[in-house]
């Protein structure tokens, strides 16, 4: 999520794991044998994967040894679709037709084959360029039955800009997405896009209703008052000096009237709760936000919570857990990126669970 925080460093030279060939694609329509389903999950905007394992690789590494989760969601990878002279963009690979590109893949790959993630599979969703982009990784012992890139559930079709990840596992579905960003305006890429996205999530979760649903990641929105350190401050927030005409569309982008009124929809009529307000009703100052402003500046301690883990209300009484991992305005525990990690764990599900049956 942009806003106002400390540019993103060049992707440039520094120490850089050995080499090694990346392992072949596989068609994503599969049929692994799995033992059960995962019940820990994780998602992170990493705000440029790529410059994670660079720089932030031992300390993430650490994370995911000590959580040991059987999903990580991951947004903004920034890492450009695979192309070739005269073929369309594959978004669901890496680009590696320069030296750059394959050296950049091979860093990825290298790190992703590396102890604890050599027992995981991973997935691309990628835009043409360093901008956007999904991927999910997967523990190989809860391999999903179906992975699509899009909303509509159509093979081999991505979303723009490799937003969305679909894992349809026995008994829930994942979705995994990077939502748009609101922006300041009423201009293409801005209000209408965003209002776009909202329409079509709230068809996609009302047509989902089928089987139970953990949706994840940096949904570029916060619900309520209690999901922001300075309401005032971001409710009053304009670019340049510029007001919309009209005032549900006003303040900051992730906090405005009109973004938080069809999240509200969106999670009403699709009978969705959000986990970690679910276990966690009071605000916390210190560790209730996952998206932080730059330490120096006027978003200085100006944080937001814009990534969750939101789940049918058949999984409710499931949830034991749901932690943010980053805390104060130092961005402790944000691994580079200026979001942190968010964790959930559900209770295993009963040999004989009807969660999956749903009441018309």
């Amino acid at each position: 999520m942009k806003r106002f925080f400390k540019p993103v460093e060049k992707e440039g030279s520094s120490k850089k794991p050995s080499l090694s060939q990346p392992e072949k694609e596989e068609d994503v329509s599969l049929s692994n044998e799995n033992k059960g389903e995962p019940s820990k999950f994780m998602t992170w905007n990493a705000n440029s994967f790529l410059l994670r394992v660079k720089k932030n690789w031992p300390e993430f590494t650490k994370l995911v040894t000590s959580f040991d989760p059987d999903v990580i969601a991951i947004q903004e990878v920034r890492m450009p679709a695979a192309s070739s002279k005269g073929a369309p963009k594959n978004p669901g690979e890496l680009k590696d037709d320069t030296s750059s590109s394959r050296e950049e893949k091979q860093i990825l790959m290298r790190a992703l084959s590396s102890p604890p993630f050599a027992n995981y599979r991973v997935w691309w969703s990628l835009a043409d360029s360093k901008y956007a982009g999904t991927a999910l990784i997967v523990k190989k012992c809860f391999q999903p039955k179906k992975i699509f890139f899009n909303l509509d559930r159509i093979a081999s079709k991505h979303e723009p800009d490799g937003r969305v990840i679909l894992a349809e596992f026995d008994t829930f579905r994942l979705l995994n997405t990077y939502a748009p960003n609101n922006g300041w305006k009423e201009e293409e890429n801005s209000f209408p896009r965003r209002r776009k996205w909202d329409k079509r999530i709230l068809e996609f979760v009302l047509q989902s209703s089928d089987k139970p649903l953990i949706w994840c990641g940096d949904l570029n929105v916060s619900h309520e008052e209690i999901d922001v350190s300075h309401p005032e401050f971001f409710s009053a927030a304009k670019q340049n000096g510029y007001v919309p005409p009209n005032k549900e569309d006003c303040g900051q982008p992730g906090f405005t009237l009109a973004e938080r009124r069809r999240f509200g929809t969106i999670l009403k009529e699709g009978k969705l709760i959000d986990a970690y307000r679910f276990l966690h009703k009071e605000k916390d100052m210190e560790r209730g936000f996952s998206w932080s402003g730059n330490p120096i500046g006027k978003y200085r301690g100006k944080r937001m919570r814009i990534d969750y883990f939101i789940v049918s209300e058949l999984l409710k009484d499931r949830i034991t857990a749901c932690e943010m991992h980053g805390q104060g305005i130092e961005l402790e525990g944000f691994y580079g990126s200026d979001h942190c990690p968010v964790r959930l764990e559900l209770s295993q599900a009963c040999p004989n669970s009807k969660q999956d049956e749903v009441s018309m």
